[in-house]
Formats: C-alpha cells, structure tokens, sequence
C-alpha cells in the first residue's frame, strides 16, 4: 500500500555525479506499545540507535514489509496506523546505494514473539528494547556511532523518529 504521495524527504548523504547508484526501498516503523514506549534497535557492534524497518521485497507493499521487518527484528506483531500513511521519508546516498525510506506509525498487537536475526544483524549484535519516545530521542541523539554506516543510521533514523512524533 505505498501512499500517493510521499512527503518531501530529506538527504543524507549527497548524490556523486560520477557514480551509478543501486536503488532500493525501504520501511521504518516507529512501533508504540501499550504504555506509549516505541520499539528501538540497539546495534552493539558499531554502537548505534536504530528504528525497526530494512529493504521491501519486489512485489512487497508497505504494510507487508513494516509487518515482516518487526517480527523478524523485535518478534513483535504490529498493525499500521490507519490515519497518516507515510509520515517521513529520506533519501539516502551511501557508496553506491541510493535508497529512499518511508516511515509509518504502528502500535503493538502481539509482543510476545521472538526476532529471527539474520546471522550478519547477529553479528553485529542487534537488541530490541522498548523505551519512551523522549528516551529513544535522547539515545539517538547522544550515542556515537563507531562506523560510517552507524552515523548514516543516526541521522536517517533520528530524524524519522522526530517527524514521526511531532
């Protein structure tokens, strides 16, 4: 189900001329539970903050993949906030990658799942924890990221989470 529209995004990171780019799509969720708390992804390897969401699979609506990347992140099943649709998205330009993000509101319907890593998100030691909006704000913004992908995450996710919640 992608919007109609998508609203402006913003940039990070800056197209090069000079490169070709391998575009992709990709979901992020800001996932509130009962208490108001959301779901945050805590990336112990290279030290970083991120919101549950990755790739959409080709012929995957937006629904679908918010649904599959928070049960294989957090074990948690969600359903999408009806009102809203689309409430951020970026543009991202990383190496050779240039992928737009869309970001949707969801609430908690079942947490009591348990994630099913892939063997490099193991790797680089990804937790979920649900903390209060404020909290994850504060962690996203203080927490220094010890790889370049890390400081991309934080200003994608970061910014996300505060057009999500204003």
């Amino acid at each position: 189900m992608p919007p109609p529209e998508y609203p402006t995004p913003k940039t990070v990171g800056s197209a090069k001329p000079n490169i070709s780019y391998t575009r992709c799509h990709a979901i992020r969720v800001v996932a509130f539970n009962a208490a108001g708390d959301i779901a945050l992804i805590f990336a112990k390897r290279d030290n970083y903050y991120k919101l549950p969401g990755g790739g959409i699979d080709p012929g995957e609506d937006h629904d679908v993949a918010a649904q599959r990347e928070m049960l294989e992140e957090t074990g948690a099943k969600i359903k999408l906030r009806a009102e809203g649709g689309c409430v951020a998205t970026t543009e991202e330009y990383r190496g050779d990658l240039h992928q737009r993000s869309c970001c949707y509101c969801a609430d908690l319907v079942d947490g009591a799942g348990e994630p099913s890593l892939t063997e490099d998100e193991v790797k680089d030691g990804l937790r979920h924890l649900w903390v209060p909006v404020e909290e994850a704000k504060r962690r996203m913004a203080t927490t220094e990221p010890t790889s370049e992908l890390g400081w991309y995450i934080k200003e994608r996710d970061g910014y996300l989470l505060h057009e999500a919640t204003k």
